[in-house]
């Protein structure tokens, strides 16, 4: 959905995206994957991101400022804080245990860190996948059907004027180094979220996300270089392409459904869900759990234990 009114451009806007306005950018990410390996410190932050203290500073005020973290006294003589997560916060551990199975999929760099969690429920060591609640059955974009719900609206078109950030190193010491510059991109998960949805043509993206098209060429080629989106012609008209997800794309589909059921519980629309999804396979409403690979009961983050070592595997 792509509106103009009195030049201002309107677009759907739905829980994907009011969760992604609060986590949606690659500093903010490095924050919630610091705090998931213990950090608790405003220094601890900064030597763990590498981030600029003044951006982690902004970072954490915006989370507090929404309701994820607290800042809390653990010493009065001097006095200094710690942050904490809310259950607000908490509830994105199924989106970060998404991005983990993306990256165990995907990325395997040498050097890399790699955790290992400990489902305390069975006390096996476990690499947790996402299942439809229902039927425990993996979830894939292929199996699952949705329509718009009676919350779907739409909102004005504005994207950050800061220039965007390339948080790329050679370091490899983060879990989730290549997803996050993926869902960190506002504009590449705009498009991906187009394409999931069925919308996969130029022109046809560039209506109902309201990129510059110069913008939109860009991200389409740099999602295609990294082998998340393929092109292929429209049938019967050549001179037309579409973008299709790859499977390494289509991966990305849990970390998206997280981000869903996070806005929908935290940042709902008055009136009811924006998007309503079935799991083909079972014929029920889709939720999403990240469930145990030995127990298949769900995971979750006072049932989980974990150890880092260092990757020393090459794809």
């Amino acid at each position: 959905m792509n509106i103009a009114t009195n030049n201002i451009k309107l677009i759907q806007t739905c829980s994907i995206w009011r969760a992604l306005d609060i986590v949606g950018d690659i500093p903010t990410l490095l924050i919630l994957e610091s705090y998931w390996l213990g950090v608790r410190r405003f220094d601890e932050f900064c030597r763990q991101t590498k981030l600029l203290k003044p951006v982690v500073s902004d970072r954490l005020k915006k989370l507090i400022d929404n309701g994820c973290f607290e800042k809390v006294v653990y010493q009065e003589k001097p006095k200094r804080f710690e942050y904490r997560g809310t259950e607000k916060f908490i509830d994105f551990f199924p989106m970060a245990l998404a991005m983990l199975y993306w990256e165990r999929q995907w990325s395997q760099k040498p050097g890399k860190l790699q955790i290992i969690l400990t489902h305390k429920s069975c006390g096996q060591q476990t690499e947790p996948f996402p299942a439809c609640k229902s039927c425990k059955e993996t979830i894939t974009p292929l199996d699952v059907s949705w329509k718009t719900g009676p919350g779907v609206g739409v909102m004005e078109a504005k994207y950050s004027p800061r220039r965007r950030q390339n948080n790329k190193t050679d370091s490899q010491t983060n879990l989730h180094d290549e997803i996050i510059q993926i869902i960190g991109d506002r504009w590449a998960m705009l498009i991906l979220r187009s394409i999931f949805t069925g919308i996969n043509q130029f022109q046809e993206i560039l209506k109902v996300t309201a990129i510059a098209s110069n913008i939109l060429s860009n991200r389409l080629s740099e999602l295609i270089d990294e082998g998340i989106l393929v092109t292929k012609e429209v049938p019967n008209d050549s001179r037309r392409i579409e973008y299709k997800l790859t499977k390494k794309g289509m991966s990305i589909y849990p970390i998206i459904l997280s981000l869903l059921h996070w806005g929908d519980k935290w940042l709902p629309s008055p009136k009811g869900a924006p998007l309503l999804l079935t799991h083909k396979l079972c014929g029920n409403p889709l939720q999403l759990q990240m469930i145990c690979s030995e127990c298949e009961k769900e995971v979750t983050p006072d049932e989980t234990s974990y150890s880092i070592v260092i990757s020393h595997s090459r794809k």
